[in-house]
């Protein structure tokens, strides 16, 4: 379950992203497309906070290093967050491009996530 998740806030965040920056590009300043769809993107990483807090107890633990997962995953969270708060200050084109940054951000950091709760193993030093 959380597998498919992750992968579904991939891909709301990577098309959040990149409706932001054609919005930046053609010099649309924020707006409810925009703003909702990075609060979309922040809403989606609360509730990867309540499934990996929940998961771990059903038999999923991370197979990776949980410290590097949690970092990403505040760091994540941090990402849109900041994002909406500066494009709702600023409310300039750059704002939007910088909505989509944040978001296409957020979505490498998701696949990250992914990849250390999933299929990062550990090889002994030889």
């Amino acid at each position: 379950m959380i597998e498919w998740f992750t992968i579904a806030q991939i891909v709301v965040a990577l098309l959040v992203g990149l409706v932001c920056l054609v919005l930046g590009g053609i010099g649309t300043r924020p707006n409810d497309v925009s703003v909702l769809g990075s609060a979309l993107v922040a809403v989606l990483l609360l509730a990867q906070i309540v499934v990996s807090i929940v998961a771990p107890f059903a038999g999923n633990a991370p197979t990776g290093d949980p410290v590097e997962y949690w970092i990403y995953l505040v760091t994540a969270l941090l990402l849109p967050v900041l994002a909406i708060i500066w494009a709702l200050i600023d409310r300039s084109r750059w704002a939007t491009v910088i909505l989509g940054v944040a978001a296409i951000t957020v979505a490498v950091m998701l696949y990250r996530m992914q990849q250390i709760w999933f299929v990062q193993i550990y090889t002994p030093v030889v």
